[in-house]
Parts: C-alpha cells; sequence; structure tokens
C-alpha cells in the first residue's frame, strides 16, 4: 500500500493537465444559458415580446446565476492554468485575447447604445480579476472567507465616493450607471475568489472522477466543444442574433 509520502510525492510529479473536459462542459451549459438569455433580450430590443430585462425578477436573477457560473470558472481556470508556477507565456497571450475582446465589445455597443454602451461588462471584469487573482493563487480557505466577504461588502455597501465615473469600475455605487452591461470589482471578484478556492480544492482531491471524466455522447461533446472556444462563442453570438433578428424584423 502506497505510503503517504509516495502518493504526495506522485501527485507533485505527476504531468498538470490545465484543461479537463468537465469544466469544458459546465462552461459550454453556462454558454447556452447565455445564449438563451441574450436571445431573449434581443426579442425585447426589437419588440417581439415585452419584458422588463432591468427590475423583472425572473432576469435579474437569471443574469446573476449566469454570471456568476462564469466568474466561478474563471477563478477555477486560473488555478488549473497555473498549478505550481503561473504561466505567464499562456496567461499573457489569454489576457491579450480577452483584453482585445473587451475593446470591441467596447466599440459594437457604442455603436448600437450610445448613451449606455459597455465599459466595464464581464470581460472587461474577467481581465482585471485574473490579474488581481494571481495574487490569490497561492491560498485555499482564505480565499472562500475573503470571496463571501467581498461579495456581502460589495451587494450592501454604497458609497458616493464610487458614483465618481473613474472609480465605477470598482463598485459599490449609490446607483446603477447607465449601461448595458456592469460587472464591477465589487462584489463580483468575490466570485472569482470562491472560484480560486474551489479549484484548489479540484487539484487537491485525491477522486479522480472529475480529472479524468470523459464526454460520452453528442450534447456532453457539443457541450465540451462549445466551453473550449467559449470566447470565440461569446464574441459571435450576439452579431449572429441581432443580423437575423434585423433581417426577419425587415421582413
Amino acid at each position: 500500500m502506497m505510503s503517504k509520502q509516495r502518493r504526495e510525492e506522485a501527485k507533485a510529479n505527476a504531468p498538470l493537465i490545465s484543461r479537463w473536459p468537465a469544466i469544458d462542459m459546465l462552461r459550454g451549459m453556462a454558454l447556452m444559458a447565455m445564449f438563451a438569455f441574450h436571445f431573449s433580450f434581443d426579442l425585447n430590443y426589437f419588440g417581439l415580446i415585452h419584458q422588463n430585462f432591468y427590475d423583472g425578477f425572473f432576469w435579474i436573477a437569471s443574469r446573476t446565476f449566469i454570471l456568476s457560473s462564469f466568474l466561478l470558472l474563471v477563478g477555477i481556470s486560473l488555478v488549473l492554468a497555473n498549478q505550481n508556477k503561473i504561466r505567464w507565456p499562456a496567461f499573457g497571450r489569454r489576457l491579450a485575447q480577452v483584453g482585445s475582446c473587451a475593446a470591441l465589445v467596447s466599440a459594437g455597443s457604442y455603436f448600437m447604445f450610445p448613451k449606455s454602451w459597455i465599459y466595464f461588462g464581464v470581460l472587461h471584469h474577467v481581465v482585471v480579476a485574473s490579474v488581481i487573482g494571481l495574487l490569490f493563487l497561492r491560498f485555499n480557505w482564505s480565499n472562500l472567507i475573503l470571496g463571501l466577504m467581498l461579495i456581502i461588502l460589495g451587494t450592501l455597501l454604497k458609497l458616493p465616493l464610487f458614483d465618481a465615473p473613474s472609480l465605477q469600475w470598482i463598485g459599490l455605487m449609490t446607483h446603477k450607471p447607465n449601461t448595458e452591461d456592469y460587472v464591477p470589482l465589487l462584489p463580483w471578484f468575490g466570485v472569482v475568489l470562491i472560484g480560486i478556492f474551489l479549484g484548489k480544492r479540484l487539484v487537491l482531491a485525491d477522486f479522480a472522477s472529475i480529472k479524468t471524466w470523459q464526454p460520452a455522447n453528442g450534447i456532453s461533446n457539443l457541450l465540451t466543444l462549445a466551453g473550449r472556444y467559449s470566447l470565440l462563442l461569446y464574441m459571435v453570438h450576439q452579431p449572429v442574433f441581432i443580423g437575423l433578428f434585423y433581417m426577419f424584423v425587415k421582413h
């Protein structure tokens, strides 16, 4: 029977796997939920349905669930991609990709919604949270505690100081700014920290089911593939939806 020391040595010497199909599938599921949300939003924008996406409980709850799912997976993926040491070249490339896409989202939203364009949405948050998150990769349970504290703080604390345009990306505002997608550092970085905690637990766990899981049917294969190319799909889905709606409404 393998001793504890030998098990620890085996873990340390095992090849690092930064991409787990199970995590990709979960990301793909979150992506499908986001597609449904944005498709519904576009139906409303073009006047085909009439829903209150800004104040309606169902739509706010749906957005919160979908966004929380993505940001938890951001934290988990940050751990999986940088086990033992930070892989700076890969991290830099990914950061540049997400940052470029965030800039495109801002430009596209300004074209469609000049009075409520997106200046700090989910991709902007991912860029900032990924950089700050590197500082927390060494911690374990403290990320869970701090993450919960930041969520509570960011939800309950409202200070006029942070209404200033230059500080709105932090959160803690007394009102929601006029923008189509707003994902401030607080409280949402708390969700990323909880994701980092979960990622650490997954890496350190002795059970191997989630690590070795492979898609076994067409649906799971499709979701896993979508999760693997989530950034690309995120960037193209709204232009496709909006283009189709323009064609439909025009005719």
